[in-house]
């Protein structure tokens, strides 16, 4: 009894030591069998992070800036330097602005980008970033499905064509992130032209339960054809507050309150984070 007691303090700190490996490799494997979308809040831009089962991880733009680090942060463990897929829609200061130090700081498995460039220091500088650090890159100028492991995959719509001289919000990469019964449709900057080439062509596969809002709920972006067509139960905005373009404009938001489920904003909720086990979505409070 008197050795018990002269040890009692090492024997509670190896009981609380196997109780935070139980509680993480418990967290750990339910977060195996999920997928997690998280819509950072990066300001005016857009920055969204991706974990699928089985833990391959893609962002998909940067915001503007170095604001990205901070929210990858609160999604990702302070351990883990390395991303699967980087993925810029298209070449403007709002989408990639962040993605340098994203380069800088964490190995990257595959690059892919547009065929549309840019003339800007940020996206030279972007650009000499893969080359230096030998990113694989991959250039769509086709639809294509990527796997993400474990029967998540991300369906890339457009661009279905080279973009090269294209207005770069016109050339946006779209996607859908399926995972099971559950998907997320990501529109980057596209404009209206776009979306009705995307509900001709696709039309019914548009639906998705969550969609990411295009070009920040601009006017110019966002119709009603489209929007019902998608039907999602959440609409997603990503933009900073008081931006200098009024985003998101009323016209948007009106099409959105009819036939765009509920509506979420990183401007008003922060970073907003999704969770699906294939079979049911959660939203979840960081």
């Amino acid at each position: 009894m008197k050795h018990f007691k002269q040890n009692i303090k090492l024997y509670f700190l190896v009981f609380l030591l196997f109780l935070n490996i139980f509680i993480f490799y418990s967290l750990y494997y339910i977060n195996e069998a999920s997928l997690i979308i998280a819509f950072l809040n990066v300001g005016q831009g857009d920055a969204i992070f991706i974990e699928a089962p089985g833990g391959v991880q893609m962002l998909i733009d940067g915001g503007p800036d170095n604001k990205v680090l901070r929210e990858l942060g609160q999604v990702m463990p302070f351990y883990d330097r390395s991303i699967d897929v980087v993925v810029a829609t298209h070449a403007d200061q709002d989408h990639i602005g962040g993605l340098v130090e994203v380069l800088k700081r964490f190995n990257v498995g595959l690059f892919i980008r547009t065929n549309t460039t840019s003339t800007s220091a940020v996206y030279n500088e972007l650009e000499n970033l893969v080359k230096e650090k030998k990113i694989k890159k991959e250039v769509i100028i086709s639809p294509k499905i990527l796997s993400l492991g474990s029967q998540a995959e991300f369906d890339i719509f457009f661009p279905n064509q080279n973009t090269s001289g294209w207005e770069t919000n016109d050339s946006s990469i779209v996607g859908k992130v399926i995972y099971g019964k559950n998907s997320f449709l990501l529109m980057g900057d596209s404009p209206l032209a776009i979306e009705k080439y995307l509900v001709g062509k696709y039309g019914a596969d548009l639906k998705s339960d969550v969609l990411k809002v295009g070009h920040h709920g601009s006017k110019n972006s966002n119709s009603e054809i489209f929007v019902g067509t998608v039907s999602p139960t959440y609409s997603v905005i990503s933009a900073g507050l008081n931006n200098r373009y009024g985003h998101p404009s009323s016209e948007a938001v009106s099409i959105l309150t009819r036939l765009g489920g509920q509506i979420l904003e990183t401007l008003v909720q922060g970073t907003i984070q999704f969770k699906s086990d294939g079979e049911s979505l959660i939203l979840e409070k960081l």
